[in-house]
Parts: C-alpha cells; structure tokens; sequence
C-alpha cells in the first residue's frame, strides 16, 4: 500500500502568505530594476569604430591570421551565422566562438553581438560585418576543457591568441538582467517572512510551536533549603 505524506496545515498557511508578500516586494523590484536597467545599457553602449563597435567602411577587412597579427584593429566579414556554428566554450568569464577567417583558419573570438552588420534581413544568407576586433595574447592550452568545446568539430589553428571583439560591450538581455535579482528577492521575502508569520500564529495559539517549550522545574525557596540543611533536635 501506498503510504501518504501530509504536511502540517500550519506551515501551508505560512509559505501561502509569505509568498503573497513576494507579490509586493518582486513588484517594488520590477520598478527599480526597470530605471536600473536603462543605466546599465547607457554603460555597455560601444561606439562605432571601437573594440566592440560596429565596424564601418574604414575598419580593414582581415582575410587571415596574418591580416589579425599585422593590424590593431580589423574587422572579418563571415557568411550567414557561420561565426556561432563552428564550436564555443567558456574560457574564464568569456564565451568564446571558433570564428573561420575567409582564409579557412579558425581562431577564437569572443563576440558583441549588438554590433553585428547583416547584408540583408534573413540571417542565414548574406554576410555578416562582426564588430571592430584586436588581437588578445592568451595561452588557450590552459584550459583542456575549454578546448574539447571549442574545438569538437575541428580545431583551431592558434592556440595563442584570441580575438576580443566585445571590447566593453555585451550588455545582458533584459529579461537575463532581471531574473536573478527577483528571484533573489522572491526566495529573500519568503524566507524572512515564514518564521516570523508563523511565529505570529504560534503566539495567537492558531499555530503549533515549532519546538515545545521546555517543562521548568520549580525552583526551591531559600528558606527551605536551609531548613533542611539544619540539624533536627534529639
């Protein structure tokens, strides 16, 4: 036979209402984080031209490594979205793409996808401008797992350097921006708010204590005890 678990009524009533309160407090923090979000992305704007930047007329075209090691700044030119498919893995806080040069080599390059210049609307045709680039030393080796990812379907010709095309870009969604400070609020407000509703409740006797209360033993009175510690006359 099945065996089935309840829980106790009390402790129900207290998450129920606890989590109301969450309704108030998550909204309160939906409108702050809604002005805070504006100045983040005012500070995670990249100017045209910069590392990171849309990439213009003026910004050199690089068709292979060479090309990436004899300028400061490039840019590359990849058909459709062939810059994201080719292998990506973490390294450090960056996630970086096997990026494939017009020559056929494949560098790693981390990438700020605001900047992107498409040739046309659909975004598997045509060629795609990444943002304004620079040559970043690294010695990518260091990372075994960062390299199985990357490279699982083919690997990178240099293991020595990657290319920064974030610069100070690569602003969060806003949806990303948002989730985890109100998750953190919602769990913050229902675990404040638990003990201390059930607390009240326990206090107006509708709810069980948590912890009996101890049984006190009666003290015994001075009086008595030197009573008992003086000798009985004969």
């Amino acid at each position: 036979m099945r065996r089935l678990y309840f829980q106790r009524f009390d402790l129900w009533l207290s998450l129920a209402l606890s989590f109301l309160v969450s309704l108030g407090t998550v909204w309160l923090a939906e409108q702050i984080l809604d002005k805070t979000y504006l100045d983040y992305v005012q500070s995670h704007e990249v100017a045209d031209g910069e590392i990171g930047g849309v990439a213009g007329a003026d910004v050199f075209r690089a068709q292979n490594v060479e090309d990436l090691l004899a300028h400061d700044t490039f840019t590359v030119v990849s058909p459709g979205i062939q810059y994201m498919n080719r292998g990506a893995g973490y390294f450090g806080s960056w996630y970086l793409y096997a990026l494939t040069l017009p020559s056929g080599e494949r560098v790693a390059a981390v990438i700020n996808f605001d900047s992107l210049v498409r040739s046309g609307e659909d975004i598997y045709s045509g060629e795609t401008t990444l943002p304004v680039g620079r040559v970043v030393y690294e010695d990518l080796e260091g990372s075994e797992t960062f390299l199985s990812q990357i490279e699982h379907s083919a690997p990178l010709d240099r293991h020595d350097f990657y290319i920064d095309m974030m610069g100070s870009g690569g602003r969060m969604s806003e949806e990303d921006y948002r989730e985890l400070p109100l998750l953190a609020v919602r769990l913050g407000t229902i675990l404040v708010c638990f003990p201390v509703f059930h607390l009240i409740g326990s206090k107006l006797g509708v709810f069980p204590c948590f912890f009996p209360p101890r049984e006190r033993k009666p003290k015994k009175k001075k009086g008595s005890e030197a009573e008992s510690e003086s000798p009985r006359p004969a």
